[in-house]
């Protein structure tokens, strides 16, 4: 075989099923070899959205999504890609095709020092300098990825290496540990629990699955826990249970936020409680909060990295929720009206929009999703005030149907669609994303028709980036600067694609059309204006 042969049946030997990339000539060997396996090959429009299609399957799966993408420019493309797994904790491959050895040095045609480059955002950068170790650093790469706290792996690959014959066989497919709490953790929590009488969970992070987000569910009952969501992890639980206490994230329930500030233990499970659910670190005093607190996450690194936790559990989602589920409740759970209590605030919260300026509404638009799509359904969305409407008032019912980033970057709903609905063809999958937004990946529409991903693009075009004047007008009334946008016809721009596209004036015309955009049979856009006075939920300019 030649290395890029090599490379391939490696990516075969764990489970890789599609790879997203934009082809470059330093890696022919690599695209050569693709053409003979059962591996497809989704060509994006440029390397960002290549690889946050990559971030996002690996966020479905659990398993790294894998790009693919050419030297220099192509690498500095996907950079954007890298930093969602990484701040995101995503298990993600970013193969880069690299000059040829002979020319390291001599800032050959678009050079780059890639280990320099993302060393500050990959768990791992590697460069293959020996076909023969190309087996050995795959089965690395995969094991960086998902232990611990998952994150993307860097590998770039010399285009002369790849064509180096080679007869090394394929590493196995790579299975992460998962770690457990003791006994002796265990018995400190139940103690914990018992010396409480306001507790309340908040569930993020990565590593979980359907059968560990089953496992907190359980839990939750058992103990009638409230159980809360960190930012843009909502999927992580049913928001119809009764132990749902809300989003812990930006926009958050004011009374949520004080129940958070009240209690008196806070498990912490499997997130980090970063900038955005901790409401700028502002929540929890740090390093000693005044709650007594319980930090459960895979990777050891984070345990007191920002907080001081009274009990620091070294473990999977998976790994502490089957212990947990061990564990005997007491007869009586001081807490349990309380319980009932946050959940029914929850759903006050997010029941009906307030009222806002214009004919059409996103509240309106959300609230609509929310009756006629069925629970299996994915919502994708990038970075801008517009989001706020879908946390706050679509409801999640099961794991796998929010794919967000946590890491705020723009433009990543429209990727995050089409990853989505290549890896479940038969969901639906409702990408909502602002005009801004929209306009940094808008050309992967283009990939959505060519791979058949028949997602439904809503795009709420208020002509200004929003979220930027919100701030602008607290901070600088009176004073629009470098916020405004001049739009294009975001429908007749999708029939240019070949999507179906339709502008949508009022509320009362929505329903209809989103019928039409169900039953379109392929990409579908539909372009919603909206009154830049209604800047979030409940607030205007």
């Amino acid at each position: 075989m030649t290395g890029g042969e090599l490379l391939v049946a490696c990516l075969a030997e764990q489970g890789v099923k599609r790879v997203f990339c934009v082809p470059g000539e330093s890696y022919l060997a690599v695209l050569d070899a693709l053409y003979d396996a059962d591996i497809r090959s989704i060509v994006a429009r440029q390397e960002g959205g290549a690889a946050m299609m990559a971030e996002a399957d690996g966020k479905l799966s659990g398993r790294p999504g894998v790009c693919f993408v050419t030297r220099g420019p192509g690498a500095t493309n996907a950079a954007a890609g890298v930093h969602v797994a990484q701040q995101d904790s995503t298990p993600m491959i970013l193969f880069i095709g690299q000059i040829a050895r002979e020319h390291t040095g001599r800032d050959a045609f678009q050079e780059v020092d890639y280990r320099q480059m993302f060393g500050g955002i990959a768990k791992r950068v590697e460069q293959i300098e020996d076909a023969a170790r190309i087996p050995e650093i795959i089965s690395r790469a995969w094991h960086v990825a998902l232990s611990g706290r998952p994150g993307p792996v860097v590998i770039a690959l010399p285009e002369d290496m790849l064509r180096d014959p080679v007869t090394a066989p394929p590493a196995r497919r790579v299975e992460v540990a998962e770690a457990a709490p003791s006994e002796v953790q265990m018995d400190w929590l139940v103690s914990l629990l018992r010396m409480s009488a306001r507790p309340f969970v908040i569930a993020g992070g990565s590593r979980w699955n359907p059968e560990s987000a089953r496992a907190l569910r359980m839990l939750a009952e058992r103990w009638m826990l409230p159980v809360g969501v960190s930012f843009r992890r909502q999927q992580l639980f049913d928001h119809e249970h009764f132990c749902y206490a809300g989003d812990v994230g930006l926009g958050i329930n004011p009374k949520l936020k004080q129940r958070v500030a009240d209690s008196d233990l806070l498990i912490l499970l499997g997130g980090r409680f970063s900038e955005n659910p901790s409401q700028g670190f502002s929540m929890l005093a740090s390093p000693n909060p005044e709650q007594r607190i319980v930090h459960v996450h895979p990777g050891p690194e984070e345990l007191g990295r920002i907080y001081a936790p009274n009990l620091a559990i070294n473990a999977t989602p998976g790994g502490f929720l089957t212990r947990a589920l061990e564990l005997e409740a007491p007869d009586s759970l001081p807490w349990a009206s309380e319980t009932e209590t946050a959940h029914a605030d929850y759903l006050v919260w997010s029941e009906t929009p307030p009222e806002a300026p214009g004919a059409m509404t996103l509240g309106h638009a959300v609230t609509h999703m929310r009756s006629v799509l069925g629970p299996d359904a994915i919502m994708t969305n990038g970075a801008g005030n517009f989001a706020g409407w879908l946390h706050r008032f679509h409801r999640f019912r099961r794991y796998g149907t929010q794919v967000a980033p946590t890491s705020g970057s723009m433009g990543y709903g429209l990727p995050a669609a089409i990853a989505a609905k290549l890896a479940y063809p038969k969901r639906e999958v409702v990408c909502l994303a602002g005009d801004g937004d929209l306009q940094m990946t808008v050309q992967e529409i283009g990939t959505a028709i060519q791979e058949d991903a028949a997602i439904i693009v809503l795009v709420a075009d208020n002509g200004q980036y929003g979220t930027i004047r919100m701030h602008q007008e607290r901070d600088y009334p009176g004073r629009q600067s470098a916020t405004r946008l001049m739009n294009p016809d975001f429908a007749a721009l999708a029939g240019a694609y070949g999507a179906y596209g339709e502008r949508v004036e009022t509320d009362a015309d929505f329903p209809a059309a989103f019928d039409r955009a169900r039953n379109a049979g392929r990409c579908a856009v539909l372009h919603l204006p909206i009154d830049p006075n209604a800047i979030s939920p409940g607030k205007t300019l």
